[in-house]
């Protein structure tokens, strides 16, 4: 049984229950999966960012978008149109395979790992992390890493509030901080 399919027939079901919602429609859902990449003190030295489009393309299994900055700001030596980041808007498919490997292959990974934050909501409910190494991803080829970069993940979710995200992440196996 794929991630998908135990998601919508045994998790969904027990959440209705769980959280005493009637209409399915306002059962916790989740919606998007955004995944950042700063890359603003890369590209200030090396100028080419190929690699880590690459890298966070074989990460999410899409190619990244190419983020610039809109405006100059002089402090940081930024100027307007300089590239920034990379981001990927994960959905369908490729979000429920992301979200699976995430829980059972990645975040096991992460050495001294004791879970993640339960305290990254934010008030409309969607899940906020950071993980410090893109290179924990087994698809990131050790050998080319110039240097590790760190990624920014958002579970968008549609639903009534945290309660209703965290129990759905809870049930999904989602590991989180005892605290």
């Amino acid at each position: 049984m794929s991630f998908k399919e135990h998601y919508l027939t045994t998790i969904l079901p027990r959440l209705k229950d769980e959280l005493g919602i009637e209409n399915v429609m306002e059962l916790p859902r989740i919606e998007k999966i955004v995944v950042n990449m700063g890359i603003g003190s890369h590209v200030a030295v090396h100028k080419d960012y190929s690699s880590l489009q690459n890298d966070l393309a074989l990460i999410t299994g899409q190619k990244p978008k190419v983020l610039k900055s809109r405006k100059a700001i002089s402090n940081f030596k930024l100027r307007k149109g300089n590239v920034v980041g990379l981001m990927t808007t994960l959905r369908g498919e490729r979000m429920y395979y992301f979200l699976e490997k995430l829980i059972a292959i990645v975040l096991p990974r992460v050495r001294d790992f004791r879970g993640v934050s339960s305290r990254s909501f934010d008030t409309d409910g969607n899940f906020n992390f950071g993980i410090r190494e893109h290179t924990i991803f087994p698809e990131v080829p050790q050998d080319d890493v110039v240097k590790t970069h760190g990624l920014q993940v958002t579970v968008k979710f549609r639903s009534r509030g945290t309660d209703d995200s965290r129990a759905l992440l809870t049930a999904l196996g989602f590991p989180f901080t005892r605290s």
